[in-house]
C-alpha cells in the first residue's frame, strides 16, 4: 500500500523537528519545507543566538535535521506574501490605534493557506506543523475539532482558531500529545542537532523587540505628536505617536500623577491617547468580528463558553450572542482587564476550541441586563 505523504513545516526548532521524526516513525513519507518569510537585517543574520524562525540559522538547522532524519528538505520563498498578508496588516493596525497579533495572521494566511497550497506540487496528502495543539475528527458532529495541547503551558490552540474544516482535515499536529519536556527528551534520544535550541522569539520580523523603531520606518505618520487626555478630555500631556501605545500600558507617558495612570483608549482620528486609573481598564463585554467557528457550524442563541482575550490571559466564563451584523457579542461573567482592539478573543469548551474572532471594541454593558 502506498504510504501517505506529508509536508512538515520545519522552522529549525525542536518542535517541528520532532514532529517530522514522529511522522517518519509512523510510516509517513516525510518532506521538510522551510518558509523564507522575512529578510532580517545583516547584523541579526550573523548572530548564532538569533531566536527567529526567519533567519538563515533556522533554515540551516532545519536542513541539518532533515539530513539527520534522512528526509528531503526544501525552502520556499514567501517574503512577498508575508509582507502583504502579515507585516502590512501589523503596521496598519498600529496606525489605527489597535494591537494586531501577527502570529495568528501568519497561521491563517501563510502556513495554512499559501503553504498548504504547496501540497499539490509535492503530491502530499497532509501538512504537519510543530504546534502544541491537537486535531481530532468527531464522528458525532461530523466535524474536525481543534483541541488544546497536552502541555497547557505551551498550548498554541489560541493562535489556530481561524483554521477551517477543510484545512483541519489535511492538518497533522503530532506533538500535541507531548509536553515540551517530552519533546526535548525525544529530540535528545534521536540525536537531533536542535534538541536544546532556545525558543523562537514572539515576533520574527522584529528581532530586537524594538516595535517603535520598526514601525517608525514603516508608518511615520503614526508618530505625529498629539494630546494625552483624561476621561474628561482634559489635556494632561503630549505623546510622540500613537504607535508607541497599547491599551493597558502604563509606562512612556511622562506624566506625574498621584496615582498610576494607564492607556484606556487610542483615538487615531484625533491622534489622542486617553488615560485613567486602573479601575477604568475593566470591561465585561466586547464585540468581535471576522469570527471563525470550528466545533460548531453557527451560533443561533446565547452559548456558554470560556474565553480569553489574549494568549497569556486566563480563561473566564462568558456568553456568546450572535448579532445582526457579522459580529458576535461576548459577555464575561467577570470584568476583564484591558480589552484591546486588534487582539483576538478565543472561545473554549473545556479543551475544545469553539472558535474566535478579532476584538473590535469593548462595550459598556451590564451582564445583569442580559442574563
Amino acid at each position: 500500500m502506498k504510504r501517505k505523504k506529508v509536508v512538515v513545516a520545519m522552522s529549525g526548532g525542536v518542535d517541528s523537528s520532532v514532529a517530522a521524526a514522529l511522522l517518519k516513525e509512523q510510516g509517513y513519507d516525510v518532506i521538510g519545507l522551510t518558509m523564507k518569510l522575512f529578510s532580517l537585517p545583516k547584523q541579526y543574520c550573523i548572530s548564532e543566538n538569533l531566536r527567529s524562525c526567519c533567519g538563515w540559522k533556522a533554515t540551516e538547522d532545519a536542513h541539518r535535521v532533515a539530513i539527520s532524519l534522512g528526509i528531503s528538505h526544501y525552502v520556499v520563498d514567501f517574503r512577498n506574501k508575508f509582507e502583504k498578508s502579515v507585516i502590512a496588516d501589523f503596521c496598519e493596525g498600529y496606525s489605527k490605534g489597535s494591537t494586531p497579533n501577527p502570529c495568528i495572521r501568519c497561521n491563517q494566511y501563510i502556513k495554512f493557506d499559501f503553504l498548504m497550497k504547496k501540497l499539490k506540487a509535492f503530491g502530499a496528502d497532509f501538512l504537519a506543523t510543530g504546534h502544541h495543539a491537537r486535531v481530532e475528527y468527531d464522528t458525532r458532529s461530523g466535524r474536525y475539532l481543534l483541541k488544546k495541547g497536552k502541555d497547557r503551558q505551551k498550548d498554541q490552540s489560541y493562535f489556530l482558531y481561524p483554521l477551517t474544516q477543510k484545512q483541519l482535515s489535511r492538518t497533522l499536529m503530532p506533538i500535541g500529545n507531548f509536553t515540551k519536556k517530552e519533546v526535548r527528551e525525544k529530540a535528545q534520544k534521536l540525536g537531533l542537532p536542535v534538541a536544546q535550541r532556545p525558543e523562537s522569539q514572539e515576533i520574527c520580523f522584529v528581532p530586537d523587540n524594538d516595535y517603535s523603531g520598526f514601525l517608525r520606518q514603516r508608518i511615520p505618520e503614526a508618530f505625529r505628536s498629539g494630546p494625552i487626555v483624561d476621561l474628561g478630555n482634559r489635556v494632561l500631556g503630549q505623546h510622540e505617536g500613537i504607535a508607541h501605545f497599547t491599551i493597558g500600558q502604563r509606562k512612556g507617558m511622562g506624566i506625574a500623577a498621584s496615582q498610576p495612570l494607564y492607556v484606556l483608549s487610542i483615538n487615531s482620528d484625533k491622534n489622542t491617547i486617553v488615560i485613567g486609573p486602573s479601575n477604568q481598564l475593566y470591561g465585561n463585554t466586547l464585540l468581535a468580528s471576522q469570527v471563525n467557528l470550528i466545533s460548531k457550524d453557527k451560533i443561533t442563541k446565547p452559548l456558554k463558553v470560556r474565553a480569553k482575550i489574549r494568549y497569556k490571559h486566563k480563561e473566564t466564563k462568558a456568553f456568546l450572542s450572535p448579532q445582526d451584523t457579522d459580529q458576535i457579542l461576548v459577555e464575561f461573567e467577570k470584568p476583564q482587564r484591558a480589552i484591546t482592539p486588534g487582539q483576538s478573543v478565543v472561545f473554549y469548551d473545556k479543551d475544545v476550541v469553539v472558535g474566535g474572532g478579532i476584538i473590535d471594541k469593548s462595550v459598556k454593558k451590564d451582564l445583569d441586563q442580559t442574563a
